[in-house]
């Protein structure tokens, strides 16, 4: 069973003026698609072959198979990223989730500053996620395929500040990115849901 390129849950076009359809078309058709076929060219005729992504992701881990580790751990991460973001606008995460934040970070706002400094300041490629484990949120930085996922951790948000994200878009202006991300994408109902 081959790994699929998971659908993007938008149009390409659904996320302007904040990000556009040219940065969709070469990030998703082909940055995330490159991987897909990568792997898929990887691990048939393996022990991975027939595996869910998520198994793929944390048994190469475990045993050290960098090359298939890199590509399943990408699709896994941008599939994540995709689902991150929403054309609807933002809207604060209420319930068990938006009660969690206000308890460990005192506010949304104080949560979203702290991922927004993660993400403008880390050096290379690489995510920033809102991570749960048992419950406890955690802000996680991960570097190039790296995953919360090998560590048992849930997935709840998480932007891509490899420059391919965003080059097209705003160049080198990580930040301005960065902003735009939090303050018009950030899919919160998603994270709610999950955490719920």
């Amino acid at each position: 069973m081959a790994i699929e390129l998971q659908a993007l849950p938008y149009e390409q076009a659904a996320l302007e003026p904040h990000i556009s359809a040219n940065t969709l078309s070469f990030h998703y058709g082909k940055h995330h698609a490159g991987y897909v076929n990568k792997l898929n060219n990887a691990i048939e005729g393996t022990d991975y072959a027939g595996k869910t992504l998520e198994a793929i992701v944390i048994d190469s881990n475990s045993s050290g198979d960098q090359g298939i580790f890199n590509n399943a751990a990408q699709i896994f991460n941008h599939d994540q990223y995709w689902l991150s973001m929403t054309p609807d606008g933002v809207e604060a995460p209420g319930g068990a989730l938006g009660e969690a934040i206000e308890r460990e970070f005192g506010s949304l706002e104080a949560l979203v500053d702290q991922m927004k400094s993660a993400a403008a300041s880390l050096f290379g490629s690489g995510w920033v996620w809102l991570a749960s484990k048992d419950g406890a949120l955690e802000i996680v930085s991960t570097r190039n395929a790296e995953t919360p996922l090998v560590d048992g951790k849930l997935c709840l948000l998480t932007i891509d500040v490899w420059e391919h994200a965003y080059y097209l878009d705003f160049q080198n202006n990580r930040v301005a990115y960065v902003d735009v991300f939090f303050d018009k994408l950030a899919n919160w109902k998603r994270a709610a849901e999950l955490y719920k």
